[in-house]
């Protein structure tokens, strides 16, 4: 046995057969052309059978080694070929099978053969680029469907590519790591304007910029989900070794696992879609009447919750369904037998409103403020009452808007706020897949793509942790560190969207949850191999959606042509170095990414604010000179620090020569607003 690879084939094989090591996890370390292949002594394998990932249409990562894996009866033979190249290994012990394909160039089409006892063919492989898309609802948002992005019909109408192959997952949650990931459409399918329209359109238009700069084929593997908070996408391993706070509740979801009887008071989610079944289960009606809705019902018994507010920050978590709210008030006595407008904010999904049991509106759709008129016919003198049965298919639940919001108006226009405390209760009870819970997402929709040779992950997230700031600034890198270990692929790329600007704009400098949430987004740039697309510029004060996504995928591609295929291309806009003080008032801040130099778009440079040892803030003149911005405010005679873009939606406007917009930022380290929040 002068042939040492031989060798130590014959010692695997001996090491399997003694059942200490499975003879799938030894050859799955071949990534250097070992071929056990030759050995005739194993019968081909029964039953063998692979993954959703692997089907007619999909891409396998060029230039690299690629992880093939299934499963089939132990000790059987396994081969796999494609594009001349051939491996074979012995099925293990505990039914698993891999082997790691030699790499190939950019191309094809191909055919992968899997053969044990029987032959399959997976036809029209490609070898090219594959990135995984994840995050919230802003990498869900389709092209048309509820997304609706920009000019999306000729969007759909020119989306033939070819060699752009879409997969994806299904929305699945676990308690614990699957193997299986499930397919939305079962296979990978082809770029075309009959497959793109649900697909996400943010990974859609990275994808699409790669293809038609590098030439070679484009695989999207999408698995997203609206809503999510990103400790539902972090391993339990992860979470349990640096969140102290996330271990109870993941040893109750284990728990609670085991004893599915725990549950057996929540309905079937599929009552949702039946709204006939759904009155019937409402207890909010009696013989088909909203008995809920009458001035006469006692709620005395129910519970209180501060509105708005979505009800899963108020100890419904995990909770679908239908929920019922009341208020109570007095109107002044000029409003008495006036015409009213009511004013709800948007509702999460949809919403049925009575005023003093009258039925006054109606509306499906999770991101319109509602408004209802009153007639005057309906309006007592004395107390009124206002209920709101509230349906929510999936994701958060509840009164989502902002306080000013919420309240009742008179013809005069004269308004009565009516946030704060409302009365309210579950009436049908729906736990459907309870996606924020932590690990869930990661064991259903991560775990199952693991080894499958991608080149990178671009993301969009964060909106769901912005009360949880702080905790993102350690939260989100672990993730990144997490997906890598776990993926055994070294320190893949990783890209990621800045918070876009939303929400309604504030005249005075302010502490800000989505601010602090950018910021902890911009610190993860210190982790290698990251990259950020800032869309401070691009986002809409009245939709956590917004519609440009041709520019959001475009920024990202920009970061993976410049970082991961090397083209000397500017990137990313201007990104805070340091700040000098300067003589008097003044304070010189220094930029990266300049790029051809600073530039203010449509006007005079705004979004400068400084503060002195008082730390309150002051708007302040700012000043292009070279490569920095100079500012200062008549407000403040010693400023000691400065924050630019420091809001939810703040009115900004620096770039640099390359057109991309300078990420938000401040100098100082003083407490914030979610410091603290767990």
């Amino acid at each position: 046995m002068n042939n040492p690879k031989n060798a130590i084939q014959y010692l695997f094989f001996f090491l399997a057969a003694l059942g200490g090591v499975s003879a799938s996890t030894l050859y799955s370390q071949d990534s250097a052309g070992f071929t056990p292949g030759a050995l005739k002594t194993t019968e081909p394998a029964e039953n063998v059978s692979l993954p959703s990932l692997f089907s007619d249409n999909m891409i396998l990562q060029r230039n690299r080694y690629v992880p093939i894996w299934g499963t089939a009866e132990p000790g059987g033979v396994v081969e796999i070929a494609i594009a001349g190249r051939r491996k074979s290994t012995v099925v293990g012990p505990d039914g698993n099978w891999r082997v790691h394909m030699n790499p190939l160039p950019a191309g094809g089409p191909h055919t992968l053969t899997v053969k044990g006892q029987e032959i399959q063919t997976f036809e029209n492989v490609l070898s090219g680029e594959v990135w995984l898309a994840s995050g919230q609802s802003n990498m869900e948002m389709p092209l048309a469907g509820w997304g609706q992005i920009n000019n999306y019909e000729e969007e759909i109408a020119k989306s033939d590519f070819p060699e752009i192959r879409l997969f994806q997952a299904a929305h699945e949650t676990s308690v614990l790591p699957r193997k299986e990931l499930v397919a939305e459409n079962g296979t990978w399918q082809i770029c075309s304007p009959e497959t793109i329209p649900e697909f996400s359109s943010t990974a859609y238009f990275f994808a699409r910029h790669i293809h038609e700069h590098l030439g070679i084929p484009v695989g999207i593997i999408h698995s997203s989900w609206g809503g999510t908070v990103a400790e539902a996408w972090t391993s339990r391993n992860t979470l349990d070794a640096h969140f102290p706070e996330f271990r109870k509740q993941i040893a109750s979801m284990i728990a609670s696992a085991e004893k599915p009887e725990n549950e057996e008071q929540f309905l079937n989610p599929a009552i949702l879609q039946d709204s006939a079944a759904l009155v019937s289960r409402d207890t909010g009606y009696l013989n088909g009447v909203a008995h809920w809705a009458s001035e006469e019902f006692d709620d005395s018994g129910w519970d209180r919750m501060e509105l708005p507010g979505r009800w899963e920050e108020a100890a419904h978590e995990a909770l679908d369904g239908v929920v019922w709210y009341r208020k109570s008030l007095d109107l002044p006595e000029n409003w008495h037998h006036d015409d009213l407008v009511l004013h709800l904010g948007p509702i999460d999904d949809s919403d049925i409103t009575w005023f003093n049991g009258r039925r006054i509106g109606s509306t499906n759709g999770y991101n319109q403020p509602r408004s209802y008129g009153v007639p005057k016919s309906v309006v007592n003198d004395g107390n009124n009452t206002i209920t709101v049965r509230v349906i929510d298919t999936g994701g958060g639940g509840g009164f989502w808007g902002r306080p000013g919001q919420l309240r009742l108006k008179n013809s005069a226009g004269d308004s009565l706020n009516i946030s704060g405390p409302w009365k309210y209760r579950v009436a049908v009870p729906v736990i459907s897949q309870r996606p924020n819970r932590p690990t869930v997402l990661y064991n259903a929709m991560i775990h199952p793509i693991i080894p499958f040779a991608i080149r990178g992950a671009i993301w969009y997230q964060g909106e769901s942790n912005t009360g949880r700031a702080y905790q993102y600034r350690d939260l989100f890198p672990r993730m990144i560190r997490d997906w890598r270990i776990n993926w055994g692929q070294g320190q893949f790329p990783f890209l990621f969207v800045q918070l876009a600007n939303f929400m309604e704009r504030n005249e005075q400098p302010v502490e800000s949850e989505w601010a602090e949430l950018r910021e902890a987004q911009l610190m993860a740039l210190s982790e290698p191999n990251t990259g950020m697309a800032v869309t401070i510029d691009i986002g809409n004060a009245n939709d956590i959606h917004p519609k440009n996504k041709q520019e959001v995928g475009r920024r990202l591609a920009l970061n993976a042509r410049a970082t991961v295929y090397g083209q000397n291309i500017a990137y990313s806009g201007p990104i805070y170095r340091n700040m000098q003080k300067l003589d008097g008032n003044r304070i010189r801040i220094s930029f990266d990414h300049v790029n051809g130099g600073l530039q203010a778009r449509g006007g005079e440079l705004k979004g400068f604010a400084v503060a002195g040892n008082d730390r309150t803030f002051h708007w302040a003149e700012a000043e292009i000179t070279g490569d920095d911005v100079v500012v200062y405010s008549p407000d403040e005679p010693d400023p000691v620090a400065v924050r630019y873009g420091w809001s939810a939606n703040p009115d900004c406007n620096l770039y640099n020569g390359a057109g991309l917009p300078a990420s938000p930022f401040r100098t100082d380290n003083w407490p914030g607003v979610t410091e603290g929040n767990n």
